[in-house]
């Protein structure tokens, strides 16, 4: 038994290194090229994106394939993440003139504080399941992002004036400056963002999610994912292990929008960012690089970012190269002779392993 259980630990421990591999080995050659001036800006400037979409589809891979939930307001988690995390970052501009201490302190909060929207929504959002707890993570992030657009903060001499109507109503002092300004959301943020944080904090994700998965309470999550009364029958406490995935995943979304906050001089909330659009792109991520496989959502996320960049000179083909693209992709993950051809395949790699130890 314990011969068993050391195979099956050094075969998942094989397995995390083998991602860690990918994603080092990926920022080595990405920055190499850099360096020596091989990619175009068009592509250098969407390295951060890219980090920010993998910290998503990685995170939401912990509610949608690990916990085995269906969330569609994974966007909302980021939004907070970005909209605090920018908040502080302008209030603080002046007074911590250190920008990688400021930017730590930046990105402590917006993970905090998506955290704590991740345990405020999900301590009544969890106890329902399937479409609802679909309906109502949808609801969140729409609600989230509607309210940033209607709030207005300013700052003067006697403090914070907040309002939900317009600058006129925040009745500031001469010297008044205004920090959130309603649709037009946030300017000025510093541009603290790179691609050596985005790939920091890819690989903080990866350690914290995929710790969580190997440990005892991964294995609980799993169990509630695989049978829920099942779990619940022999003592695991559902609504404990459930807010867990919900909360941890909020907290790395929001850490994915403070990068997206401090990578662009004005944060605005839309529905292409911040909206349902984003968490449907988002799901798509993690649906087509395997639902509850890490490493897949990585690698989806990776090429689904860079594909209409790369493709950007045919510009008539772009998209439908891209939807074949995807069409495929899910034919490979999904289609039941695909899937019992890469099962025919791995199971002839096992065997051969293990005829040679």
């Amino acid at each position: 038994m314990k011969k068993v259980m050391s195979k099956a630990m050094n075969k998942t421990t094989k397995n995390n290194l083998i991602t860690y591999a990918i994603v080092i080995a990926a920022f080595v050659i990405m920055q190499t090229l850099i360096a020596t001036g091989s990619v175009p800006s068009l592509i250098e400037g969407i390295m951060v994106p890219v980090c920010i979409y993998v910290i998503m589809a990685v995170s939401l891979n912990l509610v949608v394939g690990i916990l085995g939930e269906l969330s569609l307001g994974h966007a909302g988690f980021m939004c907070v993440g970005a909209f605090s995390s920018a908040f502080f970052s302008k209030c603080m501009k002046e007074v911590i003139t250190v920008d990688a201490l400021r930017f730590f302190l930046a990105m402590l909060i917006g993970i905090a504080v998506a955290a704590v929207f991740g345990i405020l929504i999900g301590i009544p959002v969890l106890r329902l399941k399937g479409d609802y707890l679909a309906i109502v993570t949808l609801a969140f992030g729409e609600i989230i992002k509607n309210l940033v657009n209607v709030l207005f903060i300013g700052k003067d001499s006697n403090g914070f004036h907040f309002s939900m109507k317009d600058v006129m109503a925040l009745d500031m002092e001469p010297d008044g400056t205004v920090i959130v300004n309603g649709p037009q959301g946030i300017t000025g943020t510093p541009q603290d963002s790179t691609f050596l944080i985005g790939f920091i904090m890819i690989l903080i994700s990866l350690f914290v999610i995929l710790n969580l998965i190997n440990s005892r309470d991964g294995r609980a999550i799993m169990a509630i994912r695989d049978n829920r009364i099942a779990a619940e029958s022999i003592g695991i406490n559902i609504t404990k292990y459930k807010l867990m995935a919900f909360t941890v995943s909020a907290a790395l979304a929001g850490s994915a929008g403070v990068l997206y906050a401090h990578n662009l001089s004005t944060l605005t909330a839309n529905t292409n960012n911040f909206g349902y659009n984003q968490s449907i792109m988002i799901l798509v991520f993690v649906v087509l690089g395997g639902i509850g496989s890490i490493r897949g959502s990585v690698i989806a996320a990776v090429i689904l970012t860079l594909l209409p960049e790369l493709l950007r000179g045919m510009q008539d083909y772009r998209m439908l190269i891209y939807a074949i693209v995807l069409i495929a992709m899910m034919l490979f993950n999904w289609a039941p002779k695909a899937m019992e051809w890469r099962e025919r395949h791995l199971r002839f790699g096992r065997k051969k392993e293990e005829a040679g130890e």
